[in-house]
């Protein structure tokens, strides 16, 4: 689809208009900016007069057409003519002229197999079109198109150059990767689907030449290409694309280095553009006119100015679209123009610069924004200052390697394995249940055999260091015990085989345990037996039981401030315990209904609960509740992928921000969670160049502030552990974001002891700063004058001769060298010796001065500079 304010989006989204069925196709008018077509499978082609998006949208057409050719595929405007269309029906395509409503001017001969496309030659004399059976035709009054794409039987995309005068081969072709999908190139830039990526390819004579790519993070589901009236030509922007994705338009910019962007107009890098004025009506190119569209210059000092809308001729004949209702021109619709407008009565567009008048002041007057970007602003809501944020992996002296034995059969209620700030516990695939415990201050290569381990006497089915003690690990077996072990000081040397504690009380196989975020030596685990119990490890014993479940429990997670339980069970539903008042669950209700595996995690300072999880179709999602209805459902919910691993979210209370990694995967999903719609913002991911088996964060002093980390988490391979960080881009770096570094908690301290907890007593953490001594706040910064763009050196020289601009340099170089006759600025002291001067005047370095200004005269002189 071709949309030339760049607004490509499902019709029924922007406007919302009621069509009786699917629209398949849409196209913005060449000279008339607010003049959308449509066709859809209701066998009608509409015309839609747009008003301003802040204004009220009438849902009623200017004009609709009834080809009665059956399903319609496609539209387009003609490139030359007003109101002048080529459908594309399902065999067949019409020219039709919009002004004569009763019947197309012309029905083209039938395709073999349905048009899948069709395009205007540029000058509008002959139209191209493609059918299923892979078959190009080029007719007198069908179109021209320079690129034919598809995908042959071996799934192989390819971009193919035809000569329109010999179509029985072609004269060159490009592969551009393998997929179902079929690439549709706007222009000169080709979109792929799924694989989401935008490749540029160069249309020089022969062949084909591949440019440059485009990788993006998001599955693109359409492209448009601005036209070159809206590129910033001063930024040496030659192509911006928009492309569609499931939840926002991202815009795609292709720009050329050039040493002076921004400054000066690069006039090699943008010939004249066609215009937006018609150069014929429709009924003067049915009898034969072959006129142009006037071009103009994409100079912004050669920009014409905005034209003021002229008054409907009186001449309008009979089937003309109106001028509209007195109700459509209060709200502010542009209906004075006519698709049949003659290019007299052709409106400029409204984005062109009003006039030149502030070039005297020395810098460019800024555009004001066009109707599309306003409409896309307002379609796309809020963005996150976290949408551009970076996955790094740090430095290889860092990384822990030569991992042996991973056990990657862990259940999908573990984490893979877990961290704290000083070690690592990581799961092998060695009989007795056996943990490698790593030292994190001793980074580099493992020794291959006797790395030091903690051996239970079963298979490990989840794991956790205590936040408060980074020397205790708690680890559930599938025998039904919890073993609690406690590293000795300066780290493991060997095996441990005596753990400090066993807990037992669960009947079967344990799923997850998981510490008290606030209470020191308060533990809860959950078991195929049904159950939820709470451990004092102080005592030793099982302090609550924890019922209402009817399934296995997939996932728990305790609120902020440590007063209640949250969990999600396999049975579809959300629960909320106050295990100091009920056993039974306080609140629950409808989870997601697929049965792979669910998270939880309390998110928005505990007024919400994120669940990770499967629908009935198996495609992953996230889904919000609000904490104090769950059983209203979710609130919001969005879908992430398909694939068979469970989304384990991590939430940074700071920011807002939750990064969702999946075991055996190669992609790390970030979102910002927000307590209004849209709820969720989704920002850019992080991709690893190979799967990783599980993902751990630490705590937030391991940021560096100074390089805008938000957080910072171990990457488990099959092999070796590398630490990743996210950073948050910023100009400022050598100033404190405070905007982003709020004061954290600090969780690894307790609030609060096991008995004091449940005896009733709450607790809150205490918090601190992450900003260094010697950093200044950005928020304090001081505030930097704005940088005006001033004009080119061409502008004010533009009047003068070439003698003129010859005095002119000769006098600079005078003021730059000083007057030669009069005596040097030393001469005039006393007491000081000749020698001990250094001046630019003097000597050797006047006469390298001399030099070089006569050498640049030189080279002026014969056009060269």
């Amino acid at each position: 689809m071709r949309d030339p304010d760049g607004l490509f989006l499902k019709f029924q989204l922007i406007f919302l208009f009621p069509p009786l069925d699917l629209v398949t196709d849409m196209d913005f008018s060449p000279f008339d900016e607010s003049l959308l077509v449509t066709c859809s499978a209701d066998e009608t082609v509409k015309l839609w007069r747009l008003c301003d998006p802040e204004l009220e949208q009438s849902g009623t057409p200017e004009l609709t057409l009834r080809p009665g050719q059956g399903r319609l595929e496609l539209v387009h405007f003609h490139p030359t003519s007003s109101g002048l269309l080529a459908v594309g029906s399902a065999r067949s395509p019409l020219i039709w002229d919009v002004s004569s409503q009763d019947a197309p001017l012309a029905v083209l001969e039938p395709h073999g197999d349905q048009v899948q496309s069709l395009s205007w030659k540029r000058d509008g004399s002959l139209l191209a079109t493609s059918c299923k059976v892979r078959i190009a035709t080029v007719a007198r009054i069908t179109g021209v198109v320079g690129l034919k794409n598809g995908v042959r039987f071996m799934r192989n995309r390819e971009l193919k150059l035809w000569d329109s005068r010999k179509l029985s081969s072609s004269v060159s072709s490009l592969s551009i990767g393998t997929s179902t999908t079929c690439a549709v190139p706007p222009s000169v830039a080709t979109a792929e689907g799924p694989e989401a990526a935008a490749a540029a390819a160069a249309l020089t004579l022969l062949p084909l030449a591949p440019l440059s790519h485009c990788l993006t993070d998001s599955s693109t589901r359409g492209v448009a290409m601005l036209p070159k009236m809206a590129l910033d030509v001063m930024s040496c922007e030659v192509v911006r694309l928009l492309q569609l994705t499931d939840s926002c338009i991202v815009p795609i910019s292709y720009q050329v280095p050039r040493k002076h962007s921004g400054q000066e107009f690069h006039d090699d890098l943008y010939p004249d553009t066609v215009g937006t004025t018609a150069a014929m009506t429709a009924e003067e190119w049915w009898q034969g006119g072959n006129q142009q569209v006037e071009k103009v210059s994409l100079n912004p000092n050669k920009r014409p100015k905005t034209k003021a809308t002229p008054e409907k001729p009186a001449s309008a004949k009979k089937g003309l679209i109106s001028g509209g209702s007195k109700e459509d021109q209060a709200r502010g619709c542009s209906t004075s123009s006519s698709p049949l407008s003659t290019p007299s009565s052709s409106a400029a567009p409204s984005r062109s610069p009003s006039s030149t008048s502030g070039l005297s002041s020395g810098f460019l007057p800024s555009p004001s924004p066009s109707q599309s970007v306003k409409a896309i602003q307002s379609l796309m809501g809020p963005t996150s200052k976290f949408r551009h944020i970076q996955g790094v992996v740090m430095h290889r002296d860092t990384h822990i390697t030569n991992i042996r034995g991973l056990n990657l059969t862990t259940p999908g209620e573990c984490d893979g394995f877990c961290a704290n700030h000083q070690r690592v516990a990581v799961p092998l695939a060695i009989a007795g249940g056996q943990i490698a415990i790593v030292e994190r201050s001793q980074p580099g290569r493992l020794p291959d055999t006797a790395v030091p381990t903690v051996q239970n006497s079963g298979n490990v089915a989840d794991f956790c260091w205590d936040p408060f003690d980074p020397r205790r690990l708690a680890v559930a077996g599938e025998d039904a015990k919890i073993r609690v072990w406690k590293v000795p000081e300066g780290g493991l040397k060997g095996t441990l085989t005596e753990p400090e504690l066993i807990l037992q009380g669960h009947t079967e196989k344990i799923y997850s345990v998981k510490f008290h975020p606030l209470a020191s030596g308060l533990l809860v685990s959950s078991s195929y037996d049904l159950s939820v119990r709470l451990w004092d490890l102080d005592r030793g014993e099982q302090v609550k039981l924890l019922t209402g479940h009817e399934d296995q429990v997939f996932g728990m997670a305790w609120s902020p401030d440590g007063k209640l339980l949250a969990t999600v069970c396999k049975d579809a539903k959300v629960r909320i315990y106050d295990p100091r008042k009920s056993t039974a669950p306080v609140q629950e209700g409808a989870g997601p209904e697929g049965h792979r595996g669910a998270r939880v995690v309390w998110v928005c300072d505990g007024k919400y609960l994120l669940v990770s999880g499967f629908d009935s179709l198996s495609e992953r999602g996230i889904y919000l509740y609000s904490a104090d209805s769950l059983s209203s459902g979710a609130i919001a919910s969005i879908p992430i992928s398909i694939s068979p691993s469970t989304l384990i979210p991590f939430y940074d209370p700071d920011t807002g921000v939750v990064i969702l990694s999946g075991k055996g995967e190669n992609r790390v999903y970030i979102y910002e969670i927000v307590p209004e719609e849209p709820y969720f913002i989704e920002c850019s991911s992080f991709t690893s160049s190979e799967p990783h088996k599980g993902f751990a964060f630490l705590r937030k002093t391991e940021c560096n502030v100074r390089d805008v980390e938000v957080a910072v988490g171990l990457m488990l391979t099959k092999t070796t552990i590398e630490p990743v960080a996210f950073k948050v881009p910023r100009v400022k770096k050598e100033f404190f974001q405070d905007d982003v570094y709020t004061d954290t908690a600090m969780w690894w301290e307790p609030a609060l002891t096991a008995s004091a907890w449940l005896s009733g007593s709450n607790g809150q953490h205490k918090k601190m700063s992450l900003k260094p001594k010697d950093m200044t706040p950005v928020s304090e910064a001081p505030k930097e004058a704005p940088v005006r763009k001033y004009l080119p050196s061409s502008v004010y020289l533009e009047e003068k001769t070439d003698e003129q601009k010859k005095e002119e340099l000769l006098s600079a170089m005078v003021a730059k060298l000083g007057n030669m006759d009069d005596p040097l600025p030393q001469e005039s002291f006393e007491g000081v010796d000749e020698d001990e001067w250094v001046s630019e005047y003097d000597g050797d370095v006047c006469s390298e001065k001399v030099r070089n200004c006569l050498y640049s005269l030189q080279l002026w002189e014969n056009n060269q500079l």
